[in-house]
């Protein structure tokens, strides 16, 4: 806020954390919001050659992906706009939101606490480690996954190992669950359109005894409502078919299970008509753009923000071997060519200013 104040930009906080400020051209106009995330990761950063000179002084907290340069770029396009100011017309809402990385996430506490009121668009960026160097890379519609997180409780009957009649071993049963379900799962969803993982599991404290019950714990992605849907459906069917396989007489109700999945961040969809229009303006300010990128696994909360007004995602490569610059997002080495971050900001001052100047070629009425 101290930087925003010293550029004489009004600014407050929002979302407990985050910052919101507002930079008003030479009339009045559409308002185009720009969003920086601030989060670090609870990540021991490694030594490295080119990090030695600005290693994180916190001890178990590490920028493992790129927030901190995002917020570099904000600030930048921030001070070039305001040395602008009387060139256009409208207003650059700046967002800094907390929390993207922690589900339910922060944006959806800054749209709760009025951060996209009188907003018409808004455009975000993701600094890459495995993205060349200054390579932008956007796609038209769903170009980031919605996340899943799911939990499983498997319910037998416990007992002596010297007595497996008298029991319903949970750890059997979820054994031929996981051995299963990939092969039930591309049956009905296309593998290429989901991604499918177990992160945990934990059952019994006993070597020569049958637990009682187990847990399962993981998430899965994908790019349609359908698809998860129907993965859902799946995982249950398959469920219920190993219950009944595995019960027994004198055992009623068991084996049985719980199932629980908790949404995460929706789809990322890029508006199409926002996106061609930026893409030409990229191309016309001779950015390197990959208009075809492919989809990404990985999930975003900015999501939340382009279900509510049109605009743009875009990911900008850092990855440069020469300069020793080679791990990917959330590695302990993770670092960034800092040559991205003025790249970062002309493309939001491209971005944003051409907005303000031909919204209709943005947004269709």
């Amino acid at each position: 806020m101290s930087v925003l104040g010293e550029l004489g930009i009004e600014c407050g906080k929002i979302a407990g954390t985050g910052v919101v400020a507002s930079i008003r051209g030479r009339g009045p106009g559409p308002c185009i919001a720009i969003r920086s995330d601030m989060d670090a990761l609870a990540v021991t950063e490694t030594p490295t050659d080119p990090n030695k000179g600005y290693i994180s002084c916190n001890k178990g907290v590490m920028h493992a992906c790129g927030h901190d340069g995002h917020m570099a770029i904000l600030l930048g396009v921030a001070r070039l706009l305001t040395e602008h100011q009387d060139e256009f017309n409208g207003t650059v809402r700046l967002i800094f939101q907390p929390a993207e990385e922690v589900p339910p996430g922060g944006a959806r506490r800054v749209i709760a606490e009025g951060g996209l009121d009188g907003v018409d668009a808004v455009v975000g960026l993701h600094i890459f480690g495995d993205v060349e160097a200054g390579l932008l890379n956007i796609r038209q519609g769903p170009c980031m996954a919605s996340s899943n997180r799911f939990r499983i409780r498997i319910f037998g009957k416990g007992g002596h190992h010297s007595s497996p009649g008298q029991c319903i071993d949970p750890v059997l049963v979820a054994s031929e669950f996981i051995s299963m379900l990939n092969s039930e799962l591309s049956k009905n969803v296309d593998p290429v359109n989901y991604v499918f993982g177990i992160g945990a599991l934990n059952s019994g404290s006993q070597f020569n005894r049958t637990p009682d019950e187990l847990e399962i714990d993981g998430s899965f992605r994908t790019f349609d409502d359908n698809d998860t849907a129907q993965i859902k459906r799946t995982v249950r069917n398959l469920l219920d078919m190993l219950m009944a396989k595995h019960a027994k007489e004198g055992f009623a109700g068991l084996p049985s299970y719980e199932l629980d999945v908790e949404p995460g961040y929706p789809v990322l969809v890029n508006d199409a008509g926002f996106t061609r229009a930026a893409a030409r303006s990229l191309r016309d300010g001779h950015f390197n753009v990959n208009e075809n990128a492919g989809r990404i696994f990985g999930a975003e909360d900015f999501a939340f923000y382009l279900q509510k007004v049109p605009g743009i995602f875009t990911i900008l490569g850092t990855r440069n071997p020469g300069k020793g610059i080679v791990e990917g997002n959330h590695s302990s080495s993770f670092d960034i060519d800092e040559d991205v971050l003025i790249i970062g900001v002309r493309v939001f001052y491209t971005l944003v200013t051409d907005f303000l100047r031909n919204p209709g070629d943005y947004i269709s009425s």
